[in-house]
């Protein structure tokens, strides 16, 4: 069967946050851009992942006149709180956390695809076996089979990578081209999806472990649950998810079917450079942060807009430079938020349990803890963080 050949400005590989955004922000200035997808529609639009879109992104959308994409079952940031021993500590945020959302990261997702194809965007699900060349050249070419079966080639100017840690974008660039930074928290955490409501909200900091229970719209939760990385979803009845969730945060929590759990390791990644020739690595496919932080979808977000405004830069103007120094221009963010992410993550874990680091990283947590209900520049600069404004 031959292959069918065409051309476009930019292919997005990954129809998920990031590369969703890229293509719609592109699409509102006139640029052609084709999203390959290697999951089928119904799939992408309901698996559950975690996902806060913060002030900075809230404000984004807002800019780029897609405010339309965080409707649906957005539920205040500021309804969480820190649970120590049992007792309540909720942090008063400043008026920018106001701004922030928990918002299911599969209804942006559907949002932003509704989006992307009411204004005529082309979307194309059950891409196999993609693959790109001359990544280094004036024109790569990106190839794959589509839902039929079909071979096709797409030239373009332009790839972005959006298709998360495992995709095939990163595995395209040479291995010495890439430099990889990682860190492991040394523990996991156990993940699992609720149909419960959120109560309580917010983080637990206990002996026993970390705990969170955190609103996935209404009558979701997404609970999670500090444990040894050596440990299996079956370690974990629903009995013991629940009564472990009611020890660490002090009071009982609303319960309900329990429809999935894994476990996640918590890490922290970063790939230097972000570009190689004309392919560009947003989103997860260029690093990873621990869910502590609740900075995955800000990262990506981040990525997108400044990926987008350099295409748009480079068609209406003919200046490549923005491209040229993508990675340049998300690197000291991103590093600013793994800062952040390593701090919250040390520090909320190692507060109330002593098994990972021992008594003294325990107190030394804690006083840090304390410094952000007592100080006001401590909280003011918690706050932006959490917002993703500083």
């Amino acid at each position: 069967m031959p292959t069918t050949h065409e051309d476009t400005a930019v292919v997005i590989i990954g129809a998920g946050v990031a590369g969703l955004t890229v293509g719609n922000f592109l699409l509102r200035h006139g640029i052609d851009c084709d999203v390959l997808e290697k999951h089928p529609r119904a799939y992408v639009e309901q698996r559950q992942r975690a996902g806060t879109v913060d002030t900075f992104g809230v404000r984004m959308f807002r800019e780029w006149g897609l405010e339309e994409v965080l409707a649906g079952d957005p539920i205040s940031h500021s309804e969480g709180g820190f649970y120590i021993d049992g007792h309540a500590m909720p942090i008063d945020m400043d008026e920018d956390a106001d701004e922030s959302l928990y918002c299911p990261q599969q209804v942006l997702v559907r949002n932003l695809t509704e989006v992307f194809l009411r204004e005529g965007g082309d979307l194309r699900y059950e891409a196999a076996d993609v693959t790109l060349e001359n990544l280094t050249g004036s024109h790569p070419v990106v190839r794959y089979q589509d839902a039929e079966g079909s071979a096709r080639a797409i030239g373009c100017d332009h790839i972005a990578g959006c298709d998360g840690f495992h995709g095939v974008s990163r595995r395209s660039i040479p291995t010495t081209a890439l430099t990889e930074y990682s860190h492991e928290y040394g523990y996991s955490w156990l993940s699992a999806l609720a149909a419960a409501p959120t109560s309580p909200s917010g983080m637990a900091i206990h002996e026993l472990g970390l705990a969170g229970m955190i609103p996935r719209g209404p009558g979701a939760s997404r609970i999670y649950l500090q444990c040894a990385v050596d440990d299996t979803p079956e370690q974990w009845p629903d009995e013991r998810v629940w009564s472990e969730l009611e020890a660490r945060f002090g009071t009982p929590p609303s319960r309900g079917e329990i429809l999935s759990k894994q476990i996640v390791p918590l890490r922290g990644v970063v790939f230097d450079p972000m570009s190689y020739g004309r392919l560009y690595l947003l989103g997860d496919a260029a690093h990873i942060v621990p869910p502590m932080s609740a900075k995955g979808i800000h990262l990506a977000l981040h990525d997108a807009e400044v990926f987008a405004r350099a295409v748009i830069r480079h068609a209406e103007e003919g200046d490549s430079s923005l491209l040229a120094g993508y990675s340049e221009t998300c690197l000291p963010h991103i590093w600013n938020y793994q800062a952040f992410a390593t701090w919250i993550t040390d520090t909320m874990h190692n507060a109330g349990f002593t098994g990972f680091e021992g008594e003294f990283k325990r107190q030394i947590a804690r006083a840090e803890l304390q410094r952000q209900f007592a100080s006001a520049s401590a909280n003011k600069l918690f706050s932006e963080l959490t917002a993703g404004t500083n």
